[in-house]
Order: C-alpha cells, then structure tokens, then sequence
C-alpha cells in the first residue's frame, strides 16, 4: 500500500448505549481511509467525568480504562485481526488531574488533545455525555467548533428506552430505596408493632415502584453510612444558616425603607450527582432570601430577595457544606462561586467594584 497523508481521527468514548456501534463507525472511517492509501491514527480517550477529589475517582478511572479494553476488543471484532500496519491505535484517560465543570472544560480538554495530536476530525457518539445524565452534545459541538478540526456525529441509532428502564434496577438501589423510605415511614409513627409491619409495606411497595428510576447512578453501600454521618453534621450547620437568615429577613420586613432589591441570579456550583444537586437546591430555598427556581447541568437559576443574601450565596458555605457532606474534607476545599469568578451578576460576571477588590 502507498502511503500518503495520514488520517488522524479522535473519538471520545464513554459508556453509552451506542458506544460499541460509534467505535464501529470509526473502524469503518479508518478502512475507507486505507482503501484511499492513507495511514490512519485512531485516537480513543475517555474524558474522566469525574473529579480527582471526588472519593469514587479511582472507581471511574478504573472503570474508564475497563471501556478502553473492551473498545481494544471491539476493534479487533471489527477488523477480523489485530491492527494492520496501516492502522495506529492510540487510547488514554483525559482530565483526571484536572476539575472539570462544564461542556467548555471537557470540551478544552479534547482541543487540547487535538492540537498536541494534529487531529482532523472528531466523531461524536450521539449519547455522549462526559459531564453526566444531563444531554450536553449540542453545547459540545459549539465549544469543540473552536478546534481546527471537523466535527462529525456517527450516524448510529440509540437502543429502545425501556432496555434502559429494564436494567436500570440493582440490589444497591432496592435496598437504598427501601431503607430510606422505611425509615422516613417509622419517623412519622407511632413505633407499635402494626406500624413497623405496615412500614415494610409500604417501602416494599415504593422500592418496586420507584427503584428502576430514582437513581440515575448505582448508590454506593460502602460509601452511604459516611455521608450519612456527614449528613449529621450539615443538619446542625444548616439550621444555623437558616436562623440567621431569618434575623436578616426580619431586619429587612421590619425596616421602615424595606431595603429589599430582588434579583434572579445564576450560581454554577461545583457538585455533581442527583443528591449532591437536589441537597444544594433545597438547602438554598430553605434558607429564607433565597429560592431555587430552576436547576440546569449543575447551573442553579435562584431568586434572591436581598443584596446580603446574594453575598452569603455566592460566598459559598453551603456549596461548601454540600461537597463535605457527598465528597468529603477535601473537596470542600474547592474554590467557592466567587473564587471561581463568578460574583453573581445575572449574566454569571463581576462587578467592577468585585474585581477592583481582587485587584
């Protein structure tokens, strides 16, 4: 074979429904190059989703070098032999020394790998989701638009919904469900022996309903008696916040002028997962001033009644308290919003006076 330019494509891989048929894709792309008299260098990375403080870290970069095994032996089905000479198979993990937080992060991640590797073209798998459940490809085409590369989404067909649904249940979440629900049942009883039988009913009952879609990821057993404490630990912390939200509100209402200035605010908070997300938004509308009003891929739309209560948001201690609690001591150290550099304006900038102060 005569061998001219090389083709070099990259194809971020994670475990999605339609992972095995993109890297097929890309097989396909590699022989048609070859049939054109070019090498190919087949490039698979896995963007690590999660953070290096997160405590499942080593999990999931574990579980992301397990996919780049499973893609060698996809390739190996696909070709019918080991890689031909023409064919340069390169995989690694990106980002696990990194924080990631939005499709940009992941999105700089993959330019940068592009740029160092003389990458052409880029295939997209359609259920490809680096920062989580949440659809992100759309915004991922745009941020990865400012590579010098193409773009080309692999034209593969998503599985049925309900093959999701149907595997979607495991032990850990049944026994998750059922304690949580048992629990909450017998804290609003009356602890006679008719209520510890009819509180099993009725976790038995809620598990079988909702355990297939209360969790989008496999609750960890070993992990949830930790968080738990830690959990116990944020209550007293939580009703501090509150009490002293309350004083400030009560200033405010009781105050001849009523100096309130109410404004919708963006936070982008660094905690990833449903409970860490779910704790965060309700701590927030909890605590009086402030009120949740939307959650989008970790960005919270929040109604603020006061100057000063959009300061302490923004100031981080519940971000803080929440990533304690989920993630532990040291991802607590992760800057807060307006560390970040996020003073939050509704447009997720700083003020002049805000950056002056930096200064």
């Amino acid at each position: 074979m005569t061998v001219s330019d090389a083709r070099r494509l990259l194809v971020p891989v994670a475990d999605s429904e339609t992972v095995r048929n993109t890297v097929a894709y890309a097989v396909e792309q590699a022989q048609a190059a070859a049939d054109e008299g070019r090498s190919v260098e087949l490039h698979f990375v896995v963007v690590a989703s999660t953070r290096a403080l997160d405590p499942d870290a080593p999990t999931e970069l574990g579980e992301a070098t397990e996919l780049l095994d499973r893609v060698d032996v996809w390739i190996e089905e696909d070709l019918g032999t080991e890689p031909p000479g023409w064919l340069t198979i390169t995989e690694e993990v990106l980002g696990a020394d990194r924080y990631l937080f939005s499709p940009g992060d992941y999105a700089d991640t993959l330019v940068e790998y592009g740029a160092e590797h003389g990458i052409d073209t880029v295939v997209l798998d359609p259920e490809y989701r680096p920062g989580g459940a949440a659809p992100m490809l759309r915004p991922l085409e745009v941020e990865l638009s400012r590579g010098e590369f193409e773009i080309e989404r692999a034209p593969v067909e998503r599985r049925a919904q309900q093959t999701v649904l149907a595997r979607a249940a495991s032990l850990p979440k049944y026994l998750t469900l059922f304690g949580a629900s048992y629990v909450f049942y017998m804290l609003l009883s009356a602890y006679t022996p008719f209520d510890f039988f009819t509180g099993a009913v009725t976790a038995t009952l809620v598990t079988l309903l909702l355990a297939p879609i209360t969790f989008s990821q496999q609750p960890s057993v070993t992990r949830l008696p930790v968080q738990l404490a830690r959990l116990l630990l944020y209550i007293p912390y939580l009703l501090w916040e509150i009490a002293l939200a309350n004083f400030q509100i009560a200033y405010v209402v009781l105050h001849p002028s009523l100096p309130i200035d109410p404004e919708i605010v963006e936070l982008r908070a660094a905690v990833w997962g449903d409970a860490a997300v779910t704790t965060l938004a309700n701590s927030i509308t909890l605590t009086p001033g402030t009120l949740t009003v939307s959650v989008s891929d970790r960005a919270f739309d929040i109604h603020s009644l006061t100057g000063g209560s959009r300061e302490d948001l923004f100031d981080g201690g519940l971000e803080r308290a929440v990533r304690f609690v989920f993630y532990g001591r040291e991802a607590a150290a992760i800057p807060s919003p307006r560390e970040r550099g996020d003073g939050g304006r509704p447009d997720g900038q700083s003020t002049d006076e805000e950056v002056a102060g930096d200064d």
